[in-house]
């Protein structure tokens, strides 16, 4: 028998996350072979491109067509995502058939530069003003600015250990935001210092974490999402196998919120879904205007489509 193709990025996060996928895979199905297809996407190609290149990065399916692609043309049988950067909208015949294992820290953090003005285990409030944050991301630019107006943002690119290396090298930057969950993957610790220990990067910095009622996260944050064809049953039964449930739910439940505001990556849209009980409590935030809109609502698991659509409604000024 063919071994089971396992399509992935090749950057050092995706294949952190596909690394540990494929040791589940050989855990829970001894008798089965599996293989990583690394493929190099768009969005992989434009991380180095020119300046002006970089509006192309607009669209998250710039990092997952050409893993789409691998699965419709039968060259690999299920693809591993970071879920944040798949979009709600699939091509015909693929579909999202869960989530690997429980979803990491959703949180986002603020790492920074300790010198004599940047100490450890600051507060937000005690960061100077004026200082200066880099980020690629206008969901975490509107809520850093709704917090603290004072600050200032400019754009910035590349992996996680590139965005690390930049904010060390340049002087005129103080600080930059990333996902805790990719912190975490790569190896990366936040100690009780409130330092960050990362592996092969020299310099001093400091971690602030934002809590969700600061800055709610990217729809998906944390979570490793499985896609595969939809007539495929084998593999839907082994991604049955490795998916979270409680997860899984939480997650369709901000996706539908997402497809429902009709959001896109540069969209300032975040949204946080977490278990209350035996209902799903979704949070949501949106900056479509210069007013900040939110909303929240609680809905039972089986009808979280229908939960997501209602907390767009609301965060849309619709009726309850």
């Amino acid at each position: 028998m063919s071994p089971i193709i396992i399509a992935t990025r090749g950057s050092a996060l995706a294949l952190a996350q596909s690394n540990a996928v494929l040791a589940s895979c050989r855990k829970k199905f001894p008798k089965l072979a599996f293989e990583l297809k690394i493929i190099k996407t768009t969005g992989d190609k434009l991380q180095t491109a020119p300046p002006d290149a970089a509006a192309a990065l607009a669209t998250r399916a710039l990092f997952t067509k050409e893993l789409e692609t691998a699965l419709l043309e039968e060259k690999a049988d299920f693809a591993v995502h970071s879920l944040k950067d798949l979009p709600t909208e699939l091509p015909a015949g693929l579909k999202l058939a869960g989530v690997a294992g429980e979803r990491e820290d959703v949180r986002d953090v603020l790492i920074y530069r300790i010198d004599k003005l940047l100490t450890s285990k600051m507060t937000l409030a005690e960061f100077p003003p004026g200082l200066v944050v880099a980020t690629g991301s206008a969901r975490r630019q509107t809520q850093l600015l709704a917090a603290r107006p004072d600050f200032e943002t400019i754009p910035i690119r590349g992996n996680v250990p590139t965005r690390l290396q930049k904010l060390l090298d340049q002087t005129n930057l103080d600080a930059t935001i990333l996902a805790a969950a990719g912190l975490s993957r790569l190896g990366m610790k936040i100690t009780s210092t409130g330092h960050l220990e990362a592996p092969g990067i020299v310099g001093e910095l400091g971690v602030f974490v934002f809590e969700p009622e600061v800055m709610l996260p990217c729809v998906g944050q944390g979570a490793i999402g499985l896609e595969i064809r939809e007539n495929d049953e084998r593999t839907a039964e082994i991604c049955q196998k490795l998916d979270h449930v409680d997860t899984f739910q939480c997650v369709v439940a901000e996706r539908a919120f997402l497809e429902a505001m009709g959001g896109g990556c540069q969209t300032p849209i975040g949204a946080y879904a977490c278990l209350s009980g035996n209902r799903i409590h979704l949070r949501a935030v949106a900056h479509l205007t210069k007013n900040v809109q939110r909303g929240e609502a609680k809905g039972a698991r089986k009808n979280a489509v229908a939960l997501g659509q209602k907390v767009a409604a609301l965060v849309r000024g619709g009726k309850k």
